[in-house]
Protein backbone atom coordinates (compact mmCIF):
# COMPACT_ATOMS: atom_id res chain seq x y z
CA UNK A 1 0.00 0.00 0.00
CA UNK A 2 1.38 3.24 -1.01
CA UNK A 3 1.34 6.10 1.43
CA UNK A 4 2.73 8.67 0.11
CA UNK A 5 2.32 8.83 -3.91
CA UNK A 6 5.01 10.94 -5.97
CA UNK A 7 4.53 13.10 -9.04
CA UNK A 8 6.20 12.50 -12.20
CA UNK A 9 9.97 12.72 -11.41
CA UNK A 10 12.63 14.34 -13.26
CA UNK A 11 15.66 12.79 -12.85
CA UNK A 12 18.92 15.32 -12.32
CA UNK A 13 22.66 15.16 -11.28
CA UNK A 14 23.42 17.31 -8.30
CA UNK A 15 26.72 20.39 -8.16
CA UNK A 16 25.93 21.02 -5.39
CA UNK A 17 23.62 21.60 -1.54
CA UNK A 18 24.07 25.03 -0.25
CA UNK A 19 22.53 27.16 2.59
CA UNK A 20 20.42 24.19 3.79
CA UNK A 21 17.31 24.57 1.44
CA UNK A 22 18.99 25.12 -1.72
CA UNK A 23 21.31 22.74 -4.59
CA UNK A 24 21.96 23.31 -7.85
CA UNK A 25 21.45 20.62 -10.54
CA UNK A 26 21.81 19.42 -14.06
CA UNK A 27 18.62 18.33 -15.20
CA UNK A 28 19.14 14.95 -17.28
CA UNK A 29 14.87 14.52 -18.67
CA UNK A 30 12.62 15.86 -20.73
CA UNK A 31 13.34 19.31 -22.88
CA UNK A 32 15.21 20.74 -20.32
CA UNK A 33 17.82 17.99 -20.37
CA UNK A 34 21.19 19.24 -19.83
CA UNK A 35 20.42 22.64 -18.30
CA UNK A 36 21.41 23.34 -14.68
CA UNK A 37 18.87 24.88 -12.50
CA UNK A 38 18.79 25.67 -8.50
CA UNK A 39 15.62 23.59 -6.27
CA UNK A 40 14.68 23.40 -3.19
CA UNK A 41 16.21 21.26 -0.67
CA UNK A 42 12.99 20.12 1.69
CA UNK A 43 15.65 18.78 4.31
CA UNK A 44 17.77 20.95 6.91
CA UNK A 45 19.55 18.31 8.34
CA UNK A 46 23.20 17.28 7.48
CA UNK A 47 22.09 15.06 4.73
CA UNK A 48 25.45 12.73 5.32
CA UNK A 49 25.85 10.60 2.28
CA UNK A 50 22.92 12.08 0.78
CA UNK A 51 23.83 15.07 -0.78
CA UNK A 52 27.35 14.32 -2.97
CA UNK A 53 28.81 16.37 -5.88
CA UNK A 54 27.70 14.69 -9.03
CA UNK A 55 25.22 11.79 -7.19
CA UNK A 56 21.62 10.79 -9.25
CA UNK A 57 18.85 12.57 -7.49
CA UNK A 58 15.36 12.39 -8.63
CA UNK A 59 12.58 15.94 -8.30
CA UNK A 60 9.29 16.58 -8.13
CA UNK A 61 7.49 19.65 -9.62
CA UNK A 62 8.26 22.48 -7.35
CA UNK A 63 5.66 23.95 -5.44
CA UNK A 64 6.69 28.28 -5.01
CA UNK A 65 9.25 29.81 -6.79
CA UNK A 66 11.78 27.19 -7.63
CA UNK A 67 10.62 24.85 -10.62
CA UNK A 68 12.04 22.00 -8.68
CA UNK A 69 12.27 20.11 -5.23
CA UNK A 70 14.52 17.08 -4.05
CA UNK A 71 12.61 14.09 -3.11
CA UNK A 72 15.10 11.20 -3.66
CA UNK A 73 18.34 10.49 -3.64
CA UNK A 74 19.74 7.65 -5.65
CA UNK A 75 22.53 5.31 -3.93
CA UNK A 76 25.75 3.69 -5.71
CA UNK A 77 23.92 0.42 -4.88
CA UNK A 78 20.47 1.18 -6.43
CA UNK A 79 18.00 2.02 -3.80
CA UNK A 80 16.62 4.84 -3.07
CA UNK A 81 16.71 6.87 0.43
CA UNK A 82 13.74 9.49 0.24
CA UNK A 83 14.95 13.22 1.74
CA UNK A 84 12.15 15.16 2.38
CA UNK A 85 11.38 15.21 6.17
CA UNK A 86 7.98 16.89 5.56
CA UNK A 87 6.48 13.03 4.45
CA UNK A 88 7.25 11.26 7.58
CA UNK A 89 4.13 12.62 9.68
CA UNK A 90 2.09 12.10 6.97
CA UNK A 91 3.20 8.68 5.89
CA UNK A 92 2.98 7.65 9.73
CA UNK A 93 -0.80 8.84 9.92
CA UNK A 94 -1.79 6.98 6.50
CA UNK A 95 0.14 3.77 8.36
CA UNK A 96 -1.65 4.09 11.38
CA UNK A 97 -5.35 4.49 9.86
CA UNK A 98 -4.49 1.70 7.66
CA UNK A 99 -3.56 -0.79 10.72
CA UNK A 100 -0.10 -0.94 9.14
CA UNK A 101 1.47 -0.62 12.68
CA UNK A 102 -0.17 -2.81 15.39
CA UNK A 103 1.36 -1.57 17.85
CA UNK A 104 -0.74 1.50 17.71
CA UNK A 105 -3.66 0.50 16.22
CA UNK A 106 -7.05 -0.32 17.90
CA UNK A 107 -7.82 3.73 18.77
CA UNK A 108 -10.91 5.70 17.84
CA UNK A 109 -9.72 9.02 16.47
CA UNK A 110 -5.84 10.41 15.12
CA UNK A 111 -5.76 14.28 15.47
CA UNK A 112 -2.42 15.79 14.17
CA UNK A 113 -0.67 19.17 15.87
CA UNK A 114 -2.40 19.30 19.26
CA UNK A 115 -0.81 20.89 21.65
CA UNK A 116 0.72 19.69 24.86
CA UNK A 117 3.59 20.32 27.25
CA UNK A 118 5.11 23.56 27.34
CA UNK A 119 4.92 25.46 24.17
CA UNK A 120 4.77 21.96 22.15
CA UNK A 121 2.75 20.06 19.84
CA UNK A 122 2.53 16.36 19.69
CA UNK A 123 2.98 14.75 15.63
CA UNK A 124 -0.29 12.88 16.27
CA UNK A 125 -2.77 11.73 18.97
CA UNK A 126 -4.22 8.84 19.08
CA UNK A 127 -7.42 8.83 21.55
CA UNK A 128 -10.15 6.33 22.53
CA UNK A 129 -12.71 6.61 25.18
CA UNK A 130 -11.72 3.73 27.15
CA UNK A 131 -7.91 3.57 27.03
CA UNK A 132 -5.27 6.39 27.65
CA UNK A 133 -4.80 8.87 25.03
CA UNK A 134 -0.83 7.67 23.20
CA UNK A 135 1.10 10.59 22.18
CA UNK A 136 2.85 10.18 19.31
CA UNK A 137 6.01 11.94 18.29
CA UNK A 138 6.95 11.40 14.56
CA UNK A 139 11.22 11.54 13.38
CA UNK A 140 12.25 11.07 9.77
CA UNK A 141 15.40 8.86 9.88
CA UNK A 142 17.44 8.56 6.67
CA UNK A 143 21.18 8.48 8.21
CA UNK A 144 23.53 5.76 7.09
CA UNK A 145 27.11 5.05 8.03
CA UNK A 146 27.20 1.43 8.42
CA UNK A 147 25.94 -0.94 6.03
CA UNK A 148 22.48 -1.93 6.99
CA UNK A 149 22.05 0.47 9.98
CA UNK A 150 19.96 3.24 9.98
CA UNK A 151 20.62 6.04 12.34
CA UNK A 152 19.35 9.10 14.17
CA UNK A 153 19.91 12.02 14.53
CA UNK A 154 22.11 13.22 11.77
CA UNK A 155 23.51 16.37 13.76
CA UNK A 156 22.45 18.01 17.09
CA UNK A 157 18.79 17.95 17.87
CA UNK A 158 17.60 20.56 20.93
CA UNK A 159 14.08 20.33 20.27
CA UNK A 160 14.24 16.20 19.48
CA UNK A 161 15.59 16.12 23.35
CA UNK A 162 12.70 18.60 24.47
CA UNK A 163 10.70 16.27 22.83
CA UNK A 164 11.88 13.18 24.87
CA UNK A 165 11.16 15.51 28.07
CA UNK A 166 7.51 15.92 27.19
CA UNK A 167 6.77 12.58 26.32
CA UNK A 168 8.19 10.87 29.64
CA UNK A 169 6.04 13.95 31.39
CA UNK A 170 2.75 12.66 29.66
CA UNK A 171 3.76 8.85 30.85
CA UNK A 172 4.26 10.07 34.47
CA UNK A 173 0.78 11.87 34.08
CA UNK A 174 -0.85 8.72 33.09
CA UNK A 175 -1.22 8.66 29.21
CA UNK A 176 0.79 6.56 26.73
CA UNK A 177 3.54 7.58 24.65
CA UNK A 178 5.47 6.97 21.44
CA UNK A 179 8.62 7.71 19.59
CA UNK A 180 7.85 6.31 16.16
CA UNK A 181 11.11 6.82 13.71
CA UNK A 182 10.22 6.38 9.86
CA UNK A 183 12.89 5.24 8.06
CA UNK A 184 13.15 6.82 4.68
CA UNK A 185 15.29 4.04 2.96
CA UNK A 186 14.50 0.14 2.54
CA UNK A 187 18.69 -0.47 2.49
CA UNK A 188 18.45 -1.21 6.27
CA UNK A 189 18.15 -3.92 8.86
CA UNK A 190 18.55 -2.54 12.68
CA UNK A 191 18.20 1.28 13.88
CA UNK A 192 19.92 2.87 16.57
CA UNK A 193 21.09 6.34 18.72
CA UNK A 194 23.82 8.09 16.97
CA UNK A 195 25.41 8.86 19.90
CA UNK A 196 28.00 10.44 19.27
CA UNK A 197 26.34 13.01 17.15
CA UNK A 198 24.37 14.06 19.59
CA UNK A 199 24.97 12.52 23.25
CA UNK A 200 22.20 14.64 24.57
CA UNK A 201 19.93 13.00 22.49
CA UNK A 202 20.87 9.75 23.40
CA UNK A 203 20.63 10.41 27.30
CA UNK A 204 17.17 11.86 27.09
CA UNK A 205 16.32 9.19 24.80
CA UNK A 206 17.48 6.81 27.72
CA UNK A 207 15.58 8.52 30.25
CA UNK A 208 12.32 8.62 28.69
CA UNK A 209 12.54 4.89 27.94
CA UNK A 210 13.03 4.56 31.49
CA UNK A 211 10.33 6.66 32.35
CA UNK A 212 8.05 4.17 29.76
CA UNK A 213 8.33 6.30 26.83
CA UNK A 214 7.94 3.53 24.06
CA UNK A 215 10.21 3.46 20.51
CA UNK A 216 9.32 2.27 17.15
CA UNK A 217 11.69 2.44 14.13
CA UNK A 218 9.85 1.26 10.85
CA UNK A 219 11.52 1.20 7.64
CA UNK A 220 10.07 1.92 4.39
CA UNK A 221 10.38 0.75 0.84
CA UNK A 222 10.86 3.83 -1.60
CA UNK A 223 10.21 3.88 -5.51
CA UNK A 224 9.42 6.20 -8.13
CA UNK A 225 5.72 5.40 -7.65
CA UNK A 226 6.14 6.45 -3.72
CA UNK A 227 6.71 5.00 -0.33
CA UNK A 228 5.51 1.80 1.34
CA UNK A 229 6.01 1.02 5.05
CA UNK A 230 7.99 -2.12 5.00
CA UNK A 231 8.91 -3.50 8.60
CA UNK A 232 9.28 -2.97 12.14
CA UNK A 233 13.51 -2.50 12.62
CA UNK A 234 15.18 -4.17 16.19
CA UNK A 235 16.51 -1.00 18.17
CA UNK A 236 20.28 -1.07 19.07
CA UNK A 237 19.97 1.94 21.79
CA UNK A 238 23.32 4.14 20.70
CA UNK A 239 26.37 4.02 18.60
CA UNK A 240 29.34 5.59 18.76
CA UNK A 241 30.99 5.21 15.20
CA UNK A 242 32.04 7.79 12.99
Amino acid sequence: MILHAFPALTRARLLKRYKRFLADVVLLDGPRAGEEVTIHCPNPGAMTGLAEPDGEILLAPGKGKLPYSWEITCLPDGSLAGINTGHPNRIAEAAIKAGLIPELSGYASLRREVRYGTNSRIDLLAESPNRPPCYIEVKNVHLMRQPSLAEFPDCVTARGAKHLFELAAQVRAGARAVMLYIIQRDDCDRFALAADIDPGYARAFRDARAAGVEALAYACEISTEGVKLRVNLPLIEATANA
